[in-house]
């Protein structure tokens, strides 16, 4: 019995060798589809997969997206401090351009030909009044640089006031824009013929310069030039003051007042030239009847 139990397995184990061939042959052997247990297989382990690998992502997508904002708020902070940086750069800028327009202006007038009746003492503004009322700025030359009480200070595009009080290294300019009653600059309108009259002051309501005390029979007009008229031997003429905007008779009907647009801008006035007239031009301007009666 035992050999016959022996060539059973014998059998067996053929048969097992022969079904194992086919099977990798059948695997090996190229198919269009796979297989019912390969379907199966594979439609198991991809549902496996798909469960594990869809919260795998969110966790992972969600650290990316933390790190993420990270980076752009460090890249943001960046590029906001560039932007103050570059800000602060064209302030600078601008500051230095309208500095250098200054400068360059008062170096022109300086050299200007037809300025011959006046020098001029460039100064530095180095305080101003905080009182809107009472417009006042100080300027870093005084008596020992030859500024005088009175002297005209302007910019290179106009006159913007007057020294009021010297010390020995610093004066006191009073602005055209002060309300002080006493401040009171004769000038005149350039043109064909000459119209006289009074700077007082700023207007509240406009503005503008106050251009009072014109004849009322004077024909002025929009866009024309006021200047320094020179009486009074105090201011040179011809300073440029501003431009008329606007002209009025007077409550009384009496006079004309005009409205007059400054030329310099009050509100930058980093640089100023103080205006030191010759004794020539105060020669021309004292009327020879009275030197004769004094």
């Amino acid at each position: 019995m035992a050999p016959f139990f022996s060539n059973k397995r014998l059998i067996a184990l053929l048969v097992c060798i022969i079904v194992l061939v086919a099977l990798i042959g059948y695997s090996m052997s190229e198919r269009r589809s796979a297989s019912l247990p390969e379907q199966l297989l594979n439609d198991s382990i991809g549902w496996v997969q798909s469960a594990f690998s869809r919260p795998a992502h969110g966790v992972a997508g969600f650290f990316e997206s933390i790190n993420d904002m990270r980076t752009i708020y460090e890249e943001n902070k960046v590029l906001k401090s560039h932007l103050d940086d570059y800000a602060s750069l064209q302030v600078e800028l601008s500051e230095l351009r309208r500095h250098n327009e200054e400068l360059q202006g008062s170096l022109d007038l300086q050299d200007d030909p037809e300025i011959y009746d006046f020098s001029l003492r460039s100064a530095m503004m180095i305080s101003r009044s905080p009182d809107r009322w009472t417009e006042y700025i100080g300027i870093n030359k005084g008596a020992v640089h030859g500024i005088e009480q009175d002297m005209a200070v302007m910019t290179s595009k106009g006159l913007i006031g007057k020294v009021r009080n010297v010390s020995q290294l610093t004066s006191t300019v009073q602005l055209l824009s002060d309300q002080d009653r006493t401040n009171r600059i004769s000038a005149m309108v350039d043109g064909e013929e000459a119209v006289f009259g009074f700077i007082e002051g700023i207007s509240d309501e406009t503005g503008y310069l106050q251009f009072t005390k014109i004849d009322i029979d004077a024909e002025i007009e929009e866009g024309m030039t006021v200047v320094t008229s020179g009486l009074g031997g105090v201011f040179p003429r011809n300073l440029v003051i501003g431009e008329i905007v606007e002209y009025e008779a007077d409550e009384f009907g009496l006079t004309q007042q005009a409205y007059v647009k400054p030329s310099a801008d009050f509100n930058q006035l980093d640089y100023v030239m103080v205006v030191e007239r010759e004794a020539a031009s105060l020669e021309e301007d004292i009327d020879p009847e009275n030197e004769d009666e004094d």
